[in-house]
C-alpha cells in the first residue's frame, strides 16, 4: 500500500487527506487488492480509526453529488473508493484552526487506478462522474445523522474547485435539490457551521 499527502490547488499540503494505493496482483485471470486493512490504515493515518457505516452509490455521466459533511457530534470520516468507472473526487478542509482552511484536494478515483481518498473528520466531500456510470464505495467512521449533516456549494467561487467538466462535453453537472440550494463557504462559517 502506498500513502501519499496531497495538495492544494495552491500547491500547499493539506494535512489530514491521504491518497492510498493499494497493491494489484493482476495476471491473465484478472486481479487480486486487499481493500481494506485495519492495522495498514491506522499506521497510515496514525490513530486507530473505527468504521461503523458502509456506503454505496451509483452515479451516471454528469452526476454530482456534494459536497457533503457532517458536523458535531456527529461527524464523520470517509475512506473513498470507485470499483466501477471513474469520478473526480474531493476534499474541503472546513477546520477553522487550519492553515489550509477552505482549500480543497481532489483525485481522480477509477476502477483502473485502484486509488481511495481518505477524508478526514473536519473535511466535506464530493464527486463528479466522469464515465458513463460509476459506483462509489465509502467506509464512514460515524453513523449518518440528519441532524448534522449539511452541504456546501460545489461551485463556491471562494472554494474555487477545478472540477473537471469540461469532461461532461459541455453538459452542467446533475445536483440534488439540497446540493443545488447549498450555502457558500462565508454562508457557513456566518452559521457556525464549520469546525473549530
Amino acid at each position: 500500500m502506498q500513502v501519499e499527502q496531497l495538495r492544494s490547488a495552491s500547491g500547499a499540503l493539506i494535512e489530514g487527506p491521504l491518497l492510498i494505493t493499494p497493491q494489484v496482483f493482476g495476471d491473465a485471470r484478472g486481479f487480486f487488492l486487499e481493500s481494506w486493512n485495519q492495522r495498514r490504515f491506522d499506521g497510515a493515518v496514525g490513530a486507530p480509526t473505527a468504521f461503523v457505516q458502509d456506503n454505496h452509490s451509483r452515479s451516471s455521466r454528469g452526476v454530482l453529488r456534494g459536497l457533503h459533511v457532517q458536523l458535531e457530534p456527529e461527524p464523520q470520516g470517509k475512506l473513498v473508493r470507485c470499483p466501477v468507472g471513474e469520478v473526480f473526487d474531493v476534499a474541503v478542509d472546513l477546520r477553522r484552526s487550519s492553515a489550509s482552511f477552505g482549500q480543497w484536494v481532489g483525485a481522480v478515483l477509477s476502477s483502473e487506478n485502484q486509488q481511495q481518498l481518505w477524508v478526514p473528520v473536519g473535511f466535506a466531500h464530493g464527486f463528479l462522474t466522469l464515465s458513463e456510470t460509476a459506483e462509489v464505495l465509502y467506509k464512514a467512521s460515524g453513523y449518518w445523522s440528519q441532524a448534522c449533516e449539511r452541504s456546501l456549494r460545489w461551485n463556491d467561487p471562494d472554494l474555487a474547485i477545478a472540477w473537471p467538466l469540461e469532461q461532461l462535453g459541455g453538459a452542467e453537472p446533475l445536483l440534488a435539490a439540497k446540493d443545488a440550494a447549498a450555502p457558500s463557504l462565508a454562508e457557513a462559517v456566518a452559521a457556525g457551521e464549520v469546525f473549530a
